[in-house]
Parts: C-alpha cells; sequence; structure tokens
C-alpha cells in the first residue's frame, strides 16, 4: 500500500525543523555578508550562492549530534594562469582565521566551517567567462529559496525571490521569467587541492535538473530522495559511501518518471537499482556516473567497487523488504513493513497487530466525550 498519509507524516518528520533551517539561513548569510565586507577579497569575487541538497530541497534532518550542512560557491575574477588551486584558496585563509579561527579546517576542494549548530561548506570557483557573469549576479541564483519553496524556479534576469515579490513590477517581471527561454549556463571550475588542478562542476545544471525531474515525477522526486537517504543513515551508514551527491545522482538515474507516490518510486528506484547493475556488481565493477552538465566528472569516482557492492547487497534486501510494504493489502501489515524499512520516523500503523484491512474500524456505539549562536 502506498499510505500517503503516513508517507506525509514520515517526511515531515525527516526534513531539517525550522529551527534547523533557521540556523542554516542565519550562519550562511552571516558568512555571504561577511565575504561582501572585506575589504581584501571583494576586489576578486564576482557573486556567491547556495548549491546542494539544501538548494535543491534533498536535505534531510541530521541524526545524533550531526549538524545541518549547507554548501556556499563563491565566484571569483581569479584566472586559473595566475593562481594555482592552493595559491587561489590561501588568499581565503586569513578571511577564515580572522572570523572563524579554530572553527575552519581546509579540505580537497572546500573550506569546511564548524559552528555550534550548523556546518558551512565554501566552494571558491576561478574565473568565468565574461558571458556568465549576468547569470551569476541574478536574484535567480542569490536567492536561497529551495526548489520546495520555490518549485517553479526558473534560471532568468528577471526571476525574483519570494522575499522580493512585493515589488510593483513583480507580476510582470515574473511573467517574463516564464514566459521566456532560460539561460544556458556553462560549467564552473574549482580547486582540487590533491591534485593541482582545476576541475569541471556545474552546480546549476544540478538545481535545474533536480527541479525538472520533479516535474516529471508529479513533484516526488526531492522526497524520494530523502526518503532514501534516510533508509541510508538509518539502517545502513556502513558503507560510508555512497551517500550525499552521489547517491541522490544514482536515485535520479533510476526512479522513473511518472510515479504517483513517494512509495512508488522508492520501491521502483530500488528495484531499478537492482536490475540495471547486477551486471556491474557480477564483474567486480562500480557504476560510471557523470555529473549533470559536466560530463567529464565521475561523481562515483572516489567510491570504490567494493563500497558499492556492499551497498548494492543492501538494496537488494532493502528492495525485497519495500515491494513486500508496497504490495500488501493489508493496513496493518503494509504499515509495518515501512516502518521496518525506515525505522522508528515512519508511524507505526494504528492498531497494531490487528488483520483489519483498509485501517477503518466501524463505531461499536455512541461516542462518549469526555472518555543564535553563531561566530
Amino acid at each position: 500500500m502506498e499510505l500517503a498519509t503516513d508517507f506525509k507524516e514520515f517526511l515531515k518528520e525527516i526534513r531539517p525543523t525550522k529551527a534547523m533551517r533557521d540556523d542554516l539561513k542565519d550562519g550562511h548569510t552571516r558568512l555571504r555578508n561577511r565575504l561582501k565586507s572585506d575589504e581584501k577579497l571583494k576586489k576578486c569575487l564576482v557573486s556567491d550562492f547556495l548549491q546542494g541538497s539544501y538548494k535543491r530541497s534533498t536535505a534531510i534532518r541530521p541524526k545524533g549530534d550531526r549538524r545541518s550542512d549547507v554548501d556556499i560557491i563563491v565566484v571569483t575574477k581569479l584566472s586559473e594562469q595566475e593562481y594555482t588551486p592552493a595559491k587561489a584558496m590561501d588568499l581565503f585563509k586569513p578571511f577564515l582565521d580572522e572570523h572563524y579561527k579554530g572553527k575552519w579546517r581546509q579540505q580537497g576542494r572546500s573550506f569546511g566551517i564548524e559552528l555550534s549548530c550548523v556546518a558551512l561548506d565554501l566552494v571558491l570557483t576561478s574565473a568565468p567567462s565574461e558571458a556568465e557573469m549576468g547569470i551569476l549576479r541574478s536574484e535567480s541564483l542569490s536567492a536561497d529559496d529551495g526548489l520546495e519553496d520555490d518549485p517553479e524556479w526558473r534560471l532568468h534576469r528577471s526571476w525574483l525571490a519570494l522575499d522580493s515579490r512585493y515589488r510593483s513590477d513583480a507580476k510582470a517581471l515574473l511573467s517574463e521569467a516564464k514566459n521566456e527561454p532560460e539561460w544556458k549556463s556553462q560549467p564552473l571550475r574549482i580547486p582540487d587541492r590533491d591534485a593541482n588542478k582545476w576541475e569541471p562542476t556545474h552546480p546549476i545544471a544540478q538545481i535545474v535538473w533536480t527541479r525538472d525531474k520533479n516535474d516529471r515525477t508529479n513533484k516526488h522526486f526531492v522526497n524520494v530522495v530523502k526518503a532514501i537517504k534516510w533508509w541510508r543513515v538509518e539502517k545502513h551508514e556502513d558503507p560510508k559511501h555512497p551517500k550525499g551527491f552521489p547517491l541522490e545522482r544514482l536515485i535520479g538515474e533510476c526512479c522513473p518518471d511518472g510515479i504517483d507516490s513517494v512509495a512508488e518510486g522508492v520501491i521502483k528506484t530500488l528495484e531499478t537499482i537492482v536490475s540495471q547493475y547486477a551486471l556491474t556488481v557480477l564483474a567486480g565493477g562500480k557504476p560510471n556516473l557523470p555529473d549533470y552538465g559536466a560530463s567529464t566528472h565521475d561523481v562515483f569516482k572516489r567510491i570504490s567497487a567494493d563500497d558499492f557492492k556492499k551497498f548494492y547487497d543492501q538494496v537488494k534486501d532493502g528492495a525485497t523488504l519495500a515491494r513486500r510494504a508496497y504490495d500488501s493489502q493489508d493496513r496493518e501489515e503494509s504499515g509495518n513493513l515501512w516502518h521496518e524499512l525506515f525505522g522508528p520516523k515512519f508511524p507505526k500503523p494504528p492498531n497494531n497487530g490487528s488483520t483489519r484491512k483498509g485501517g477503518f474500524t466501524p463505531p461499536t456505539g455512541p461516542a462518549a466525550p469526555g472518555s543564535g549562536r553563531f561566530a
């Protein structure tokens, strides 16, 4: 059974809470404002925008003592001919020491900033082409609205953030953005310190692709992603990978269009992974999944074949359990099986243990009334 009401409750329980979202907004807004105000850095900055699961509305609530996280892309004017990845990243270290001393660390392709309640991932890029400047400075990118907040979002010069729609010309601008073609953006290039080279990435294409996939799945795709991500962290934290965007990319590869519920999306995605990669696993391999808009970047590059084999076996078991839950015509049985798959965040069915079907109990008589925090 699809149990739409139960899935709605489940998704509410695994999304970041309002307090978490407020903390994330406070954290990333303060960081972005500090960057814009920095006398040394602002001369080499073009723009900044949010990317990642926060922006795509595929983020789940962190478990235990983990923090919610958000990724910030900082587009710079730094030429790759003048700046190696290491030299470019060194420019940001004094800024980080001034505002986040003892709270930041340099990673292979970004800076991680650990605050009391949130984690920020600061990713810088080399200079884009002149033709890209208008796109990268537009409100359609600088806005922090996620796809669930603004599902009709468009990459267009006239698109307005939700908090800008009080303007007298808002209706005309939004109509223009909806009726004209979207901008065609190009990949950006981020530093790979370990490999000492600049590599392509296309976070804008990731957002656009996710929006379009969500449309093709009757707005269920982002929730299918959240459900399967939660299944991973709740039931199978080992192996650690795939997770994050690689897992999301795999779900995008296998989730069919036209699904009518999250339950249908989950079962069909898991079963497609099993069927599509059976020979790959048998041969001791792993998928090669190019990034959206940057085909030379394999998002599964750093995932080992051994980890994928372990993950694949877990998916097989999960698909079997999900199929039983989906096919069951008994309300109690189906609810208990979905609860077994997703863990305690998925609500247990009412009247647990009964064999009644349909979840309705006829009345036996008349009702008886009376019976802040950032550095």
